[in-house]
């Protein structure tokens, strides 16, 4: 019988030659065609793996709202082609966002898998001053740029807001914050932001509002109401040989797969509050789904006007169930009759390609969604014109009532008379007005 030194000696020997194995790594890639998106993906992978070491406490700490990690990195040879040689990122209040993550429902790992498993898409959308937007690859998250002073009032209201999505259970319509960052490349600091898309990441929306309850210079401009010129589709070849046009196919098919859901969302103007009405838009919901919205909305806006937060809107996307129907036969027949000339050859997909990985769950019906994932979504009631799915949500929070604003509120009541409905008005005003104004847009 072997002693226990022996056996002993023997788990000893095993552990060592184990951990041989942990020396080489596979080196995950990170390639984006923006340099700046490659660092995004390296430093939430990063930060998602340091995190995973970290014992999640019981409470969080006065200290951890003013908490932050950051990692320098020189020499960044691999993947050189896509990632800058020299880098800094920096992660605001890791165990806050990480604590929100949790009760927004959002795992970690599925986190940083949608942020760097492939590239996050552009996105033709501006908002205020300029900022960027991307989604990620699997439309699940937003990113979006924000400057320094947006961070410092994302630090002003980090602890009440945090106390706020604790009490609410995360049953909210604010913008669920779940990251931000600071990215540093060839010396410029690019400040971003993560929140949970409004829209869905499979019902495409047909069209979307952007509300504030203000009528003053509320509408989208010509400009705004023209869609962006589509993409470069590649086109069928009505000549050549067999070869060439399977390949045609090939190509169109794999574009049409990964950029049929961006186009969508390029497409599409934001039209406001004064398109709303001259549109006879109305938002048909039931009286169950009624009462509980317009029960968050009015805690939600009853707590940002305690933070003396105003000029944010509720984003509002329509999908049509009937068109996305209509649509998606469509797709069907193009794609049978692409099969057909193709003499049945397999049209593949690249692996990180939405088409792969967007519905990889169970399949669901039209107009059908998962509830857990689209949480802003909110079926059209049964005498609606039309079977519809809502997404509705309140965007653009960070806009304190400062100085700026009060003038700002001063010149517009000149310019328009006391009486206007302008969009610059106190906090306890614009709360209020803006609630009135939703409760009305519901049917």
């Amino acid at each position: 019988m072997a002693s226990a030194a022996s056996i002993a000696a023997s788990i000893a020997s095993k552990t060592k030659t184990k951990k041989k194995h942990f020396v080489a790594q596979k080196v995950k890639l990170f390639r984006a065609s923006d340099p700046l998106l490659s660092v995004l993906m390296w430093g939430v992978n990063h930060s998602i793996n340091e995190l995973s070491h970290v014992q999640i406490p019981i409470m969080l700490m006065p200290d951890d709202f003013k908490a932050y990690s950051k990692i320098k990195v020189d020499n960044h040879l691999f993947n050189k082609e896509n990632m800058p040689s020299h880098f800094k990122f920096k992660e605001y209040c890791p165990l806050v966002f990480r604590n929100l993550r949790e009760r927004f429902g959002i795992d970690d790992q599925d986190f940083s898998n949608s942020l760097t498993r492939s590239a996050p898409l552009n996105s033709e959308a501006q908002g205020r001053s300029g900022a960027r937007f991307h989604t990620s690859y699997d439309k699940r998250y937003v990113i979006k740029t924000i400057s320094s002073e947006d961070v410092a009032e994302m630090h002003n209201i980090l602890k009440k807001y945090h106390q706020f999505i604790v009490e609410c259970h995360g049953n909210t319509l604010l913008p669920q914050f779940l990251g931000m960052y600071r990215l540093t490349v060839d010396g410029d600091e690019t400040y971003m932001i993560v929140t949970r898309n409004v829209f869905s990441h499979r019902l495409s929306v047909y069209k979307k509002y952007d509300l504030k309850g203000s009528t003053v210079a509320r509408e989208a401009s010509d400009k705004e109401k023209q869609p962006p010129p589509p993409e470069d589709v590649p086109q069928r070849q009505k000549s050549g040989n067999v070869q060439q046009r399977l390949q045609t196919l090939r190509i169109a098919t794999r574009f049409y797969c990964a950029m049929k859901h961006v186009r969508d969302a390029k497409e599409l103007p934001t039209y406001k509050d004064n398109d709303f009405i001259n549109d006879g838009q109305k938002i048909y919901i039931d009286e169950e789904n009624k009462k509980l919205f317009l029960e968050k909305l009015r805690k939600d806006v009853e707590f940002l006007a305690q933070l003396k937060l105003m000029d944010y809107s509720l984003l509002v996307g329509i999908h049509d169930v009937e068109r996305a129907e209509q649509e998606e036969v469509e797709s069907e027949d193009n794609e049978a009759e692409e099969e057909g000339e193709s003499d049945g050859g397999v049209i593949g997909t690249p692996p990180d390609s939405p088409s792969n990985t967007l519905d990889s769950t169970k399949p669901l019906s039209p107009g059908e969604f998962d509830p857990t994932i689209d949480v802003y979504a909110i079926k059209s009631n049964d005498g609606a014109p039309r079977k519809e799915v809502y997404f509705m949500a309140i965007i653009d929070i960070l806009q304190h009532y400062d100085a700026k604003k009060k003038a700002a509120h001063a010149a517009k009541t000149v310019k328009h008379g006391a009486g206007a409905e302008i969009s610059t008005v106190n906090p306890e005003q614009y709360s209020k007005r803006f609630y009135d104004f939703i409760t009305t847009i519901l049917s």
